[in-house]
C-alpha cells in the first residue's frame, strides 16, 4: 500500500505567489467546449499524452468547488487533488491535499479556457512551494520541472490537431 504525504491547502492567491509558478499558454485548434470537454472527461489530460498516466475522478458529477480526483504520474507517483475553483466551461483550480512523493508543502493548478476566434485559447498554471529540504534542489532543476510540466499542454496541442 502506498504511503500518502499530506500538503497544505491553496488559494487563488498562492497560483500567484508560490516560490515557483509555471505558466504556459497554449493556443488548441478546437472550441471551447471541445477543450472543456477533454479536461473534464473520464481521461482528462491522460487522453492528451504520457505527461499524465491516469486521472481517477473521485466525485460524483456534475463537478464543481469541492470535487476531487487522483491523478498518476508516469513514474507511478499519485496526486489527490481538491478543487477550489470552478467555474463551468472555463476555469477550474485545484491544490494537491495528499501525495505518494514527499517532496510538496502546497501545489496548486489553474486551467483557463477562452475563445479565440474558432480556437481556443488555454492558459495552465502550476504553483510549487516544495517542501523545506527540497527548496535547493527545487530552485535549480526549475527549468527542467518549467519543460516537464509544459509537455502537458503541448500535449494539448497535438491532441486538438488530430481529434
Amino acid at each position: 500500500m502506498a504511503r500518502w504525504y499530506p500538503l497544505l491547502s491553496a488559494d487563488a492567491d498562492f497560483l500567484v505567489s508560490a516560490p515557483h509558478v509555471f505558466r504556459y499558454e497554449k493556443r488548441y485548434a478546437a472550441t471551447p467546449e471541445q477543450v472543456w470537454q477533454s479536461l473534464t472527461s473520464d481521461e482528462s489530460l491522460a487522453a492528451w499524452g504520457p505527461a499524465v498516466k491516469n486521472v481517477t475522478w473521485t466525485s460524483p458529477r456534475p463537478f464543481g468547488v469541492g470535487t476531487t480526483r487522483e491523478v498518476t504520474a508516469p513514474g507511478g507517483a499519485i496526486l489527490r487533488e481538491r478543487f477550489f475553483g470552478w467555474d463551468e466551461g472555463h476555469q477550474k483550480s485545484f491544490y494537491v491535499y495528499e501525495s505518494t512523493l514527499p517532496l510538496f508543502k502546497r501545489f496548486a493548478e489553474d486551467y483557463i479556457v477562452d475563445a479565440d476566434g474558432g480556437q481556443t485559447s488555454f492558459t495552465w498554471v502550476v504553483a510549487i512551494e516544495p517542501k523545506r529540504a527540497m527548496s535547493l534542489p527545487v530552485a535549480i532543476l526549475a527549468p527542467l520541472l518549467k519543460a516537464g510540466f509544459g509537455r502537458i499542454p503541448s500535449g494539448g496541442q497535438k491532441y486538438f490537431a488530430t481529434t
